[in-house]
């Protein structure tokens, strides 16, 4: 699972804000502003200077109703689906790697600038819309925040961003959710080397379902019933009284997913366990 985490000497919008205090702190110090000479020639007809523009579209502008920011967002997402990524590389290496020539790269990266909170989220969220492998949605819902709040200056409902975020996971690619499915298992196996029938078929509908998720639900819910009542049935077999307490509370702790709430990898490996509960239980 791919984790975000803003990188200064990746991030288009610092990129440039550095450059540009940089070219003041020359001109103050009667210094060769050789960071103009960069500004010129990275942030004119290139990549760069073409997501240098998404971030500005979202920088430039707050105190949106909530609906137009989101069409904000989702429209410089789009856009930097069309923005060469192999070019895109190669000009910010490239940038560093002069401007490493020019200045103290430790040096250059300290000064402070404003907006950094936004222009990381923007890095953070153009990078998971555009990544190959799976994003961590938690992350994604952290950053989709932090930049609608900037953009309508004002509190935003949490629990919607966060339905959209997981509603556009469901609907991704077949290969995506494989990638899931595989995640899932490899953070099982970390603790149980064998899958059990039952816990192969869950992670078999996972993938068949997903797409759908009122039906992945549905598989869930049915399954955390169907869980309840036999560990009812063999908790009442077990004859340590403390163990049956153990047991009950643990029985109490496994609901079904409420109206509101999405089907997410951790309600996947709870069930998981649950699967290898039972099976230690009728063993016993």
């Amino acid at each position: 699972m791919s984790k975000l985490k803003n990188s200064k000497y990746k991030n288009t919008g610092i990129l440039f804000e550095l450059l540009v205090r940089q070219i003041a702190s020359d001109i103050l110090s009667n210094k060769d502003p050789k960071a103009a000479t960069l500004v010129k020639k990275y942030f004119a007809n290139t990549e760069l200077a073409k997501e240098h523009k998404l971030y500005q579209s979202l920088i430039n502008v707050n105190s949106l109703s909530e609906s137009k920011a989101e069409s904000l967002v989702e429209t410089v997402l789009r856009l930097s689906e069309k923005l060469n990524k192999t070019s895109l590389r190669k000009e910010k290496y490239n940038l560093i790697k002069e401007i490493k020539e020019s200045y103290n790269i430790e040096d250059f990266f300290k000064a402070k600038i404003q907006n950094y909170k936004i222009n990381a989220s923007i890095y953070n969220l153009i990078e998971a819309h555009n990544a190959s492998e799976f994003t961590d949605p938690k992350l994604v819902i952290e950053n989709r925040v932090t930049l609608l709040e900037f953009l309508t200056q004002q509190p935003v409902d949490k629990k919607q961003i966060k339905d959209q975020v997981l509603e556009e996971y469901v609907k991704q690619d077949k290969g995506t959710r494989l990638f899931i499915y595989k995640n899932i298992v490899d953070k099982f196996n970390t603790k149980y080397s064998n899958l059990l029938p039952e816990q192969k078929s869950l992670l078999k509908e996972f993938i068949n379902s997903v797409s759908n998720s009122i039906t992945l639900k549905e598989y869930i819910n049915n399954q955390i019933q169907n869980i309840k009542l036999e560990l009812e049935v063999l908790t009442n077999k077990v004859s340590d009284k403390k163990t049956q307490i153990k047991l009950s509370e643990v029985n109490n702790i496994l609901n079904p997913l409420s109206k509101g709430e999405s089907v997410t990898d951790d309600d996947v490996l709870n069930l998981l366990n649950y699967y290898e509960l039972l099976h230690e239980l009728r063993t016993v």
